[in-house]
């Protein structure tokens, strides 16, 4: 005797199984255009505003770092720190650095709420206004700074004086636009869209 199956021998091998699930073919949906001519003069207005920023981050700098207390050591200007006084020279890096991030997590922000722009053409534009803002607040805080502990008349041999902060390392301008491309590169993968949510409807 042959051997029986569960099939019956009219049916072709070719017929689907009434239980299997069927697949279907995902559509293929096109890739979303980068749109760059609309959006290039509101990228440069992000790019403008986004650098203006510099100057209160200058100001607030200027306010926050501590001075180092130093003394007159001799009759040409030499200068020497008191005890843990240098150390405000890290303070002063520390200082900028916090408010650098925060600016450029603002810009991120901002820059990403502005839902009908969105885009590499306006993150482009954020990213160099936080570079603008970041060189500005380099260059103009410790403008600020020198004029705030500018000293008036020239001091005597053991005199203590307030030395104004610096920033000693260029490299922390580049807090403000690393922090503005990490928000805005974290918003855009949350949300998700292939239009990055810029259709309204």
């Amino acid at each position: 005797m042959g051997e029986t199956t569960g099939k019956p021998a009219h049916l072709s091998s070719s017929v689907p199984d009434p239980w299997s699930v069927p697949v279907l073919p995902r559509p293929r949906r096109p890739f979303p255009k980068v749109v760059v001519k609309a959006d290039l003069l509101p990228a440069v207005s992000v790019l403008s505003t986004a650098g203006l920023l510099g100057f209160p981050l200058a100001w607030l700098w200027a306010r926050l770092a501590p001075p180092q207390r130093m003394r007159v050591i001799n009759d040409h200007g030499g200068l020497a720190p008191l005890e843990l006084e240098s150390w405000h020279r890290f303070d002063d890096l520390a200082v900028y650095g916090f408010l650098a991030l925060g600016a450029g997590l603002l810009i991120g922000i901002v820059t990403w709420l502005l839902r009908e722009r969105r885009g590499p053409v306006v993150l482009i534009a954020a990213t160099g206004g936080a570079t603008l803002a970041g060189w500005l607040g380099t260059t103009m805080g410790v403008s600020f700074a020198n004029g705030r502990y500018e000293i008036g008349a020239a001091p005597a041999v053991g005199d203590v004086i307030a030395k104004a902060p610096q920033i000693e390392s260029p490299w922390i301008m580049l807090a403000a636009p690393l922090m503005t491309t990490l928000a805005y590169t974290l918003l855009t993968a949350w949300n998700g869209r292939e239009d990055l949510g810029r259709r309204l409807g």
